[in-house]
């Protein structure tokens, strides 16, 4: 492929992307269980209204006590001339001495023009004005004389007790009322107040207890199914077993890649069974505070055993199952604690209490050895990618409900998606559809199936305008190189399309489809696969003498491979049979773990590393050399079509001069090649395959 990157850029491939014909790459598809809601409604006093009403009656008597008082205040002058000049104006006086203020009730509004706006303001028969201390005996002076005609009086002001705690103690109350607001919350999502308390058990009865999933739903996992049915037998008649003195399995893990359908069988065995479903996350048991998880270990199992019997589903187990020990933390962390309570309770329950234990999880190397030992999970069941059988099933079952055209083959389909998971041919069929509704159409042709694996594969397609001419014959080279290497090779698939239109990341691709499932890879097979990845860098040097930043993911894998070949399977003559380094997902403390190898077999892993990438460069660059004509015929066709299916590809390499076969590789000097063949393989062998008995 073809990314475009800038010097900054880190390049490689598409992450999140599944590569089915990549043998070393990872789906990244992930099974999701919707945990949903137990529609219960929250207490009154949990709801927002509540405060909200509160908080604006409180404010309201605070505002009515403190600033609806009617008396208006005037300045000392105007107050010292009304007791002077208007005494006979005043009805009665009151001298509030703590706070150094007199209170004048009038005969008649007072009025008095604003120097400011030159208008007349009345400000009522209720008026007040202070005083200074240097001016209280002016003030008491000019009262008495004054001689209101109710009279008049001195006093001190206090405080009464509504008015101190509606100014003192309220503040505080509502304060504490948001934050407790706030918090409850915040309960809903961590199981309590900080997590403490709340719900005790996050595990739910799906479907209404039993779920109506059953084997028939369960396709392309033959092999797994049989390997559970028993464990549905058991459940629905128990007697048949202990008469023979069996014992069912305590627990099952199930264990493979993403998508392929570990929950919908453990969903399966509970619908067969007709037993109650209770599902939980290995994450929901891991929360902050050490202890809530085995609680909740204990709520969960306590709550099963009252329905057994019944089946517990622990997804991703993983997230608390992994060895212990293995963190920064020592031993004393919440999730191990919480699966020392798992693996108690694992040992608590006998074969009476009819309670299953099902675990799902896509690592199974990191789990702790105690908990797959016997008595716990008796049984690790492989829940693999579907082969082609398994992938057709799979189709018929995503394509119930869905209209098709008449010529729909779901077994060529099937055929062109090798590697898929169940979730990514469920999710082939729905794009196909969503682009056949997009459109308008009625019926889902194979037009739009062709889209949607190609848009599983490699993202959607780019809708721009288009990249610069020289950009696009750039990419044209590079992709006709990869197509012509890999069809010039010996050991690699055919290769079925070559497009370069931007999709996803990708400035264009090369797709080369295997014609049966495979499970292991030869050497010759992978050094195919390092000269097909170079192939596309190589063509751009040969033509533009100038390469781009677009091969970096080519150079990714092919290092990838090169370094597994040396450090992981023993193909390497010099370092021998030995496995040298570790792979990705066993990295000991946190990816701490120190390397078991000098710097001497550093550097010789190293020299065998670039000689195997300097190897395939070199077969590369040989076969576009060898071959240009192809290679300029190749790219003029891509440039007019922008997309070549693989019947336009077989014409183009009808003349194509292959590479020559590899001398036989021996892993020791002193251990020559046999030249007895090995044995045929039976005709009977061969028609339970399908093959023609001429074949092999």
């Amino acid at each position: 492929m073809t990314f475009p990157q800038g010097p900054n850029n880190n390049g490689g491939g598409r992450d999140n992307r599944p590569n089915p014909f990549n043998p070393f790459g990872n789906n990244s598809n992930r099974d999701s269980n919707n945990s949903g809601s137990n529609g219960q409604q929250k207490p009154f006093w949990q709801r927002p209204w509540l405060y909200i009403v509160l908080i604006v009656l409180i404010l309201f008597f605070i505002f009515q006590m403190f600033l609806g008082s009617s008396t208006q205040t005037i300045n000392t002058q105007d107050g010292m001339n009304i007791l002077t000049n208007q005494a006979s104006d005043v009805e009665s006086v009151t001298i509030v001495d703590n706070t150094q203020q007199v209170q004048l009730k009038l005969k008649n509004d007072y009025k008095k023009t604003d120097p400011t706006t030159n208008r007349e303001r009345n400000y009522g028969k209720d008026v007040q004005f202070y005083y200074t201390t240097a001016q209280q005996a002016q003030v008491v002076r000019a009262v008495e004389k004054a001689n209101p005609s109710n009279g008049w009086t001195a006093t001190m002001h206090s405080t009464s007790m509504w008015t101190y705690l509606l100014s003192s103690v309220v503040p505080f109350l509502i304060f504490f009322a948001l934050i407790w607001f706030l918090m409850s919350r915040m309960s809903s999502s961590t199981g309590g107040m900080l997590g403490m308390g709340g719900k005790k058990n996050s595990g739910k009865l799906a479907d209404g207890q039993i779920p109506k999933t059953k084997f028939a739903d369960v396709a392309g996992e033959e092999a797994a199914v049989q390997e559970v049915e028993e464990i549905k037998d058991f459940l629905q008649d128990p007697a048949k077993y202990k008469a023979l003195g069996a014992r069912i399995p305590r627990g099952v893990l199930l264990y493979g890649p993403p998508g392929t359908g570990k929950t919908l069988l453990a969903r399966a065995i509970a619908g067969e069974a007709g037993v109650p479903f209770y599902a939980m996350a290995g994450s929901d048991f891991v929360e902050m505070f050490v202890g809530l998880g085995a609680s909740r270990v204990r709520d969960l199992f306590d709550e099963a055993k009252k329905n057994a019997p019944a089946i517990i589903f622990i997804d991703e187990i993983d997230a608390v199952g992994r060895k212990r020990g293995s963190g920064m933390s020592g031993g004393h962390d919440e999730r191990e604690q919480t699966l020392n309570q798992l693996l108690v309770e694992m040992d608590g329950f006998d074969n009476d209490t009819h309670l299953i234990i099902i675990a799902a999880t896509n690592r199974p190397d990191v789990l702790d050895p105690a908990l797959l030992r016997p008595g716990r999970f008796d049984r690790q069941v492989a829940v693999e990618a579907p082969d082609l059988e398994g992938r057709e099933e799979i189709l018929k079952v995503h394509a119930k409900g869905k209209p098709f055209v008449p010529d729909i083959d779901l077994h060529s389909v099937a055929v062109r998606t090798p590697g898929f998971t169940g979730a990514d041919l469920a999710n082939v069929l729905n794009e196909a559809a969503l682009l056949c509704a997009r459109v308008g159409a009625q019926l889902i042709d194979n037009r739009a199936i062709d889209e949607a694996i190609d848009r599983v594969m490699s993202g959607p397609r780019r809708r721009s305008r288009g990249m610069a001419l020289d950009e696009l014959r750039n990419t044209a080279y590079h992709e006709g190189g990869h197509a012509l290497v890999a069809a010039a090779l010996h050991n690699t698939d055919p290769v079925t399309k070559v497009t370069i239109l931007p999709r996803g990341r990708a400035l264009g691709y090369t797709a080369v489809m295997p014609t049966e499932d495979r499970y292991s890879q030869s050497r010759n097979e992978l050094l195919d696969q390092m000269a097909y990845a170079m192939g596309g860098r190589t063509a751009e040097e040969i033509v533009f003498h100038d390469p781009t930043t677009g091969a970096s993911n080519d150079i990714e894998k092919a290092t990838s491979i090169a370094r597994q070949m040396v450090g992981l399977y023993g193909l390497s003559t010099q370092l021998g049979a030995v496995k040298w380094l570790d792979s990705d997902d066993d990295q000991g403390l946190d990816g701490l773990r120190p390397r078991e190898y000098s710097d001497a077999t550093a550097e010789m892993i190293d020299e065998e590393v670039l000689k195997l990438i300097e190897t395939a460069h070199t077969e590369a660059w040989q076969i576009l050399t060898d071959n240009r004509e192809i290679l300029d015929e190749l790219v003029s066709r891509l440039l007019v079509k922008q997309t070549l299916n693989e019947k336009e590809l077989k014409e183009i390499f009808a003349n194509i001069k292959m590479a020559p076969e590899r001398e036989v590789w021996l892993s020791n000097p002193n251990c020559p090649d046999s030249d007895k063949p090995p044995v045929p393989i039976p005709e009977a062998l061969k028609k339970s395959a399908g093959l023609p008995q001429q074949q092999l």
